[in-house]
């Protein structure tokens, strides 16, 4: 992973990930994000993988959109969503993902175009690790990703990205499985995405 500290990239051990950010990684071996490049997770539990090298023109348009949060942390949560909705153009026609479905799952029958939500947690981690490595996240910290599942109340397992806000510390949620090809993602705190189904 690499951090930007006066425009100048520095690299920063995976040890120093948390261990629940980690875990994304290496239950699928494959490398966090760094500066450069993310690996793209498809196809249910990182079954098919691309990297995406971030070029300057990547750089440049998500510099625009998270500029566009830099007034308060409502603000720039609004923008994630937006660079969420980014990354999900951007590979949707390089993975066949432009196709792909909310809530998708084995019963969707297409496990090729789509992501489930273990593969929608690590990519929007990694995105979001990469904004925070560029210095883009002013009011967020990247969280450990959260899980959720009751099968006493029917709540159907499932997990998805965090951001964490620096002055209050709550953790809000960036849930992209629950939505469609280019839509917004679901942004809420944790504590109202645990008790949804």
């Amino acid at each position: 992973m690499l951090l930007m500290a006066n425009g100048v990239d520095h690299p920063v051990e995976a040890a120093e990930l948390s261990p629940g950010i980690s875990q994304l990684y290496t239950s699928v071996s494959i490398n966090p994000p760094t500066a450069e490049s993310m690996t793209v997770c498809y196809g249910f539990v990182c079954r098919r993988r691309e990297s995406l090298d971030f070029t300057s023109a990547d750089r440049a348009a998500l510099g625009r959109v998270l500029a566009a949060g830099r007034s308060s942390a409502a603000a720039e949560r609004r923008a994630v969503q937006k660079a969420v909705v980014w990354f999900d153009r951007r590979m949707g026609s390089i993975l066949g993902t432009d196709r792909r479905v909310a809530r998708a799952d084995f019963r969707a029958g297409d496990d090729k175009h789509n992501f489930d939500c273990w593969d929608t947690t690590r990519n929007v981690t990694s995105l979001l690790l990469v904004l925070q490595g560029w210095g883009l996240l002013k009011f967020h910290t990247v969280g450990n990703p959260r899980y959720r599942g009751n099968a006493l109340v029917l709540q159907t397992p499932h997990n998805t990205a965090v951001l964490v806000e620096r002055t209050t510390r709550v953790e809000w949620v960036v849930d992209m499985w629950t939505r469609g090809f280019a839509q917004l993602p679901d942004v809420m705190t944790v504590d109202q995405w645990t008790k949804q189904n």
